[in-house]
């Protein structure tokens, strides 16, 4: 009975001290453990201590593009970036068989992150509705998985030499503030970079495959610092611009043409004709270059808009010189008495005119509308044709777009 007793009392006590110290722990204690003041310090970088640089790889999820403006030279995004470093202190293998620790707000902040900033950033937030929009994993092996959902408006020099057929590269520019190369440095993602979630744009369509590259920046005494950089290519949907700029200009400058048709002697209705159409191209040159900054180059709306009011008027000083010959006194006459409607004259000895009509001002001003009835279209069709050729397929000015 003694030595049962004995069995009993080994089987019930030792096993179970035993059990406790081989259990594993739960999640509450891992994370107290892990998070412990005194043995982490989210302060310093993982690596720190070893003299060597954390590697953090970086994934961009676009889920919009929004307000692109050329005025400022911006567009706003509302995006994901997710980061992924290796923290050493944070190891928890031996501890639990939990795969995963998910993160609350709080606890995110007793954790080291990269201190990663957006160089060509105006203006950014951190989404906060419900709550701070921001996530963390851990796992076993020390690796730290952080994203944030981030609103951001950056600038994004245009080249606007093409407009309105023109193509653009809005950059996104990542870059530590703090950690110089030999503390931090940043990678992308080797199986998906950035990704764009069907994004939709009003006057744009995502020309491309995303652009990546890096950018690591020399600061001269401060040190060298590392920087990525990705970019969009946007092609200019010109629906929009066909249907407000390009064809009621056109129209505009077809209607300055009515006044060849126009009786020469209808001179109210032929100055009305060529002043309306004078005063509404110019309207609508403001307006098409209202939402446009102020560059120094020639841009193809420019040239559209400059080339269509030489048309118009063309066409009210082609009038005034049919006005004027109309007007003007007979310098030599006919040598026949009776001049038929369709007759020729013959020219003096001094006269060196190109043309042998009758010296009748009146069919003199008729034969310049009937040559502007022909000269005008035809420059016109030979401008549209030489204008799309070339912008459509002259090149870009930057760099990034092929």
């Amino acid at each position: 009975m003694q030595w049962t007793y004995l069995s009993v009392v080994t089987i019930l006590l030792i096993p179970q001290s035993w059990v406790q110290a081989n259990q594993p722990m739960s999640r509450q204690d891992v994370l107290n453990h892990l998070l412990n003041t005194s043995r982490y310090d989210s302060s310093i970088a993982p690596n720190f201590e070893h003299d060597t640089a954390t590697n953090v790889t970086i994934q961009l999820l676009v889920r919009s593009i929004h307000s692109i403006r050329e005025i400022s030279m911006d567009f706003s995004v509302d995006i994901f970036l997710r980061q992924k470093w290796t923290d050493p202190r944070l190891v928890f293998t031996n501890m639990t068989d939990i795969i995963r620790l998910e993160l609350d707000q709080k606890l995110i902040d007793k954790v080291w992150v990269p201190d990663t900033i957006f160089t060509n950033e105006k203006e950014a937030k951190v989404h906060s509705i419900t709550v701070p929009n921001k996530l963390m994993h851990l796992y076993q092996n020390g690796t730290v998985f952080y994203s944030a959902r981030i609103g951001m408006t950056l600038s994004c020099h245009m080249e606007l030499q093409k407009y309105p057929l023109d193509s653009q590269f809005c950059p996104f520019y990542m870059e530590s503030y703090g950690y110089t190369t030999e503390n931090l440095v940043f990678q992308w993602d080797q199986t998906n970079a950035m990704e764009i979630n069907e994004v939709e744009l009003p006057q744009f369509f995502i020309e491309s495959a995303p652009y990546f590259d890096r950018c690591d920046k020399d600061y001269g005494e401060a040190g060298i610092f590392t920087c990525l950089e990705a970019g969009v290519r946007l092609k200019r949907n010109t629906g929009y611009y066909v249907i407000q700029i390009f064809v009621p200009s056109i129209l505009i400058v077809i209607l300055s043409w009515v006044s060849f048709w126009i009786d020469i002697d209808s001179t109210p209705a032929r100055i009305s004709l060529g002043v309306l159409t004078v005063l509404t191209m110019t309207t609508q040159s403001s307006g098409a270059r209202s939402q446009l900054p102020r560059v120094s180059y020639v841009k193809a709306i420019d040239v559209w808009m400059a080339t269509c009011l030489f048309f118009v008027f063309g066409a009210l000083i082609e009038f005034a010189y049919a006005n004027v010959t109309f007007r003007g006194k007979k310098k030599e006459k006919c040598l026949q008495t009776t001049v038929e409607e369709n007759s020729e004259c013959s020219l003096s000895k001094t006269s060196f005119r190109l043309f042998k009509k009758c010296d009748d001002p009146k069919r003199r001003a008729r034969y310049i509308d009937k040559t502007a009835r022909v000269l005008f279209p035809l420059s016109f069709l030979i401008f549209n044709m030489v204008f799309w050729i070339y912008y459509s397929f002259a090149p870009d000015g930057d760099p990034h777009i092929t």
